[in-house]
């Protein structure tokens, strides 16, 4: 994959924030961000998306919501409970 540096500016704390939390995680803060910027990428495309489909076919129900909250929550739990598997294996 081809890469690009870049200049961003951050506020102080995050900055130190994000440095903290990438030298635990044993990565580098590049990849870090990185990997927020592709996650808020891949959340700004689901919303477009999400909107397009209600444009097109109204509203999402209050039942509609509450199923996804509710699949979402199992599928927090299962990868949830896969991790402690994984840990204390």
């Amino acid at each position: 994959m081809a890469t690009r540096k870049v200049t961003i500016t951050l506020d102080e704390k995050l900055a130190d924030a994000m440095s903290s939390a990438a030298q635990e995680a044993g990565i580098p803060l590049s990849r870090l961000i990185a990997s927020a910027a592709e996650r808020e990428m891949r959340f700004s495309f689901g919303r477009r998306v999400v909107a397009d489909w209600q444009e097109e076919h109204g509203a999402f129900t209050p039942e509609e919501l509450a199923a996804a909250r509710a699949e979402i929550a199992a599928a927090d739990l299962e990868y949830l409970q896969g991790r402690q598997a994984a840990g204390a294996a």
